[in-house]
């Protein structure tokens, strides 16, 4: 079943931001662009290469009013452990969930129940906490923050413009297209 369309569930977790220990809720996503970006684990191998790929972009995502959640099941603790001894982890300034629970990770249907593990899977959260887009990889291969923050932007633009879709590759400022019975098999 798609989760297209699914409210996030309500949640309170603690996050490592900062060099600090504070609190998230479903309420601080609420009226914002949100990306949940699961991962296996803290201290692994692909994942320090792709939280360095997000905060190389951190700003661009900013800038559009989208903020960034890495989410693992490991503890804020352990966040901050990781944070502390990699070169890679320390340049973070998002937020990073901690899910030792695995309350969150089951919620998103990304759970590997039998290791405790969360699967890399993306998730983009619109601002009524509706998740309209996803995509979820096997652990072995690292995501792009580019092509991420190239989704977000077009979900933002349909979210304004009800009435238009985005084509493949599309770019902020690029033509988009009007469904229309007149562009049936004309693409």
């Amino acid at each position: 079943m798609s989760l297209i369309g699914k409210e996030v569930s309500d949640f309170t977790a603690k996050i490592f931001v900062n060099n600090e220990f504070k609190d998230v809720s479903k309420a601080d996503l609420k009226g914002k662009w949100s990306i949940f970006f699961f991962y296996p684990a803290d201290f692994t191998f692909v994942c320090p290469t792709e939280l360095e790929d997000l905060q190389n972009n951190y700003e661009e995502f900013k800038k559009i009013g989208c903020e960034i959640y890495s989410v693992s099941c490991d503890t804020h603790f352990v966040h901050k452990a990781w944070h502390d001894h990699s070169e890679k982890i320390s340049k973070i300034t998002y937020p990073m969930i901690a899910d030792p629970t695995q309350a969150i990770a089951r919620d998103f249907e990304v759970l590997i129940e039998n290791d405790g593990l969360a699967e890399r899977g993306t998730f983009v959260i619109n601002p009524e906490c509706k998740i309209v887009g996803y995509e979820v990889n096997a652990g072995n291969v690292g995501r792009n923050a580019e092509e991420l923050l190239r989704k977000v932007q077009a979900f933002q633009f349909v979210h304004e413009h009800g009435d238009e879709v985005c084509p493949a590759k599309w770019q902020p400022g690029a033509d988009t297209l009007k469904p229309s019975l007149d562009l049936v098999g004309a693409l």
